[in-house]
């Protein structure tokens, strides 16, 4: 058995987690594919695996989370992701345009980094923030919309190459 897989294990047994096949499976392709849809992960485990249903991945993605052995994202009209990057400071930082989402470290403090102005009596253990934007390469790949009447002046008062507006080749 290798390290990893010894390691997991272990953690599994230390949280009264029953070990099988398939959560070790989840918990190893967590850690190898961060951020990933529990489709992906299932589809993932399905290949190495052979067989695995919906519902089994679903249950122990559920049991994983609860254990706190991985950790369950759900950003805004997005299906839910997992991370095996617990117990830590960190937020994430997701693409608008293709969903890629980036792990970044908290800018101040520890746990929860970010105070609420009044917690109405909560004990305050965890804060989530989501920063959203465009990444470098879908900034480069597709510039900021413009409206068909932006763009055609673009085309006619610059000595950029040509470009396509709607369809429609202009040089």
């Amino acid at each position: 058995m290798r390290l990893v897989e010894e390691a997991a294990v272990e953690l599994l047994r230390e949280h009264g987690v029953q070990v099988t096949a398939q959560r070790l499976a989840i918990m190893r392709v967590v850690a190898e594919h961060p951020h990933a849809s529990a489709d992906e992960l299932g589809d993932v485990v399905r290949s190495e695996l052979g067989a695995i249903s919906r519902q089994a991945v679903y249950d122990s993605l559920g049991v994983l989370v609860d254990k706190n052995l991985i950790r369950r994202i759900q950003p805004a009209g997005s299906p839910a992701r997992y991370e095996s990057r617990v117990g830590d400071n960190h937020h994430h930082l997701i693409c608008r345009s293709c969903r890629m989402m980036f792990d970044v470290d908290c800018a101040t403090g520890e746990v929860p980094c970010l105070t609420a102005d009044d917690n109405h009596g909560f004990e305050v253990d965890e804060a989530e923030v989501i920063y959203w934007g465009r990444c470098p390469t879908c900034q480069a790949d597709d510039p900021p919309d413009m409206s068909p009447a932006e763009a055609m002046q673009f085309v006619h008062t610059s000595k950029q190459p040509s470009i396509t507006v709607q369809g429609a080749r202009h040089e």
